[in-house]
């Protein structure tokens, strides 16, 4: 382990170039916080990403380049970037490899935003329109491709088959949870474990990987390994059921993305399955005819804010979601207080408390 570095009690820290950086705030502020502490390994690392998207193949970089402008919160690189730090790594050997492994891993999950818009038929990523709507679904399948194979050859090149181990097993996992949300579509049946196990494979797996692979870049104890690897996955089932409720709860320009835009494709997710448990049978009418059947008419999603809203189902979701965010925060309890040790607390109560 590094030497750790206790917060001064106005709630700041030193970020890599030395600048102040506020940990005081909860949400949106801990998870900039993090980004502005880490910013120094965030820009080489983006340096990174947009090198290894370069092609001969024009529409490749040209794709990229909208990815790139479509900007986002890379949540999961600063993980891995914050895991390894935190487990003491210091790049003496000028490898950079906490950089390397975290554009690793925004390549997997940008490959997988990619086939999942064509699979969801979406028109809008990060409020902008979506690769496949402007570039085609056959071009955005092929560069989600040529990301995943980018990212292997940098895990190649890494050459730890640890960390190779964890993201394919990670890879693998995403799209059984893709698959498995497929066939939870449309299903009223679906079961709160069912949707847990779906969020877990499609969005927090990921999440678990890229702190454990951070970990192992930073030499920690098999203990630390797995506390990084717990915070990571119970943030990313908070992320995604706050990304759930968002979809019934947010505005389209905040959000970035078609608001209803999971009720419009049948997705049975945890708004939905409170309401329907909560609900008369009147409402259980109308959700088997909106969700299972697809018969959906232009004022149905209207109806279906009000009876999520009249069930408190955004409620459940949101509690829901801080349980996961308190798993994660407890999960860190091994590792001594230092700065990145509060931001990444603060960045799970984000994962609970997020807007957009």
């Amino acid at each position: 382990m590094g030497v750790a570095v206790s917060l001064p009690e106005s709630g700041r820290a030193t970020s890599q170039d030395g600048s102040s950086v506020s940990v005081s705030k909860p949400g949106e502020a801990g998870l900039k916080a993090l980004a502005d502490y880490l910013a120094q390994d965030m820009r080489a690392c983006n340096q990174v990403i947009v090198a290894r998207m370069q092609s001969p193949v024009a529409l490749i970089p040209q794709l990229a380049a909208h990815l790139v402008a479509a900007g986002g919160k890379r949540l999961r690189p600063l993980l891995t970037l914050a895991a390894a730090r935190l487990c003491g790594y210091d790049n003496q050997d000028g490898k950079l490899r906490h950089v390397e492994i975290a554009a690793c891993v925004e390549f997997i999950h940008t490959a997988t935003l990619l086939h999942d818009d064509v699979v969801d038929e979406s028109q809008l990523r990060r409020g902008l329109a979506s690769a496949n709507a402007i570039f085609g679904n056959k071009a955005s399948v092929l560069v989600g491709d040529f990301l995943f194979a980018r990212a292997f050859q940098i895990l190649t090149a890494d050459a730890s088959l640890d960390v190779m181990a964890i993201l394919s097993a990670a890879s693998a996992t995403l799209a059984e949870g893709e698959v498995m949300q497929m066939t939870t579509q449309n299903d009223l049946s679906t079961s709160v474990d069912q949707y847990l196990q779906v969020i877990y494979g499609k969005t927090a797996a990921l999440f678990a990987a890229a702190c454990e692979a951070g970990a192992v870049i930073g030499e920690a104890t098999p203990e630390q390994r797995e506390a990084l690897r717990v915070y990571g996955a119970n943030l990313g089932m908070a992320f995604q059921l706050v990304d759930d409720a968002l979809d019934y709860a947010a505005d389209q320009a905040v959000l970035g993305k078609g608001v209803g835009d999971d009720f419009r494709e049948g997705k049975v997710t945890l708004p939905v399955l409170a309401a329907y448990e909560a609900g008369s049978e009147e409402d259980r009418v109308f959700w088997r005819r909106v969700i299972e059947d697809s018969e959906q008419k232009p004022e149905d999603l209207d109806a279906a804010l009000a009876l999520i809203a009249q069930t408190d189902a955004i409620g459940a979701t949101l509690r829901k979601a801080e349980e996961y965010a308190a798993k994660a925060r407890e999960a860190l309890a091994l590792f001594p207080e230092c700065d990145i040790h509060s931001l990444l607390i603060e960045t799970a109560s984000y994962s609970a408390s997020r807007e957009r």
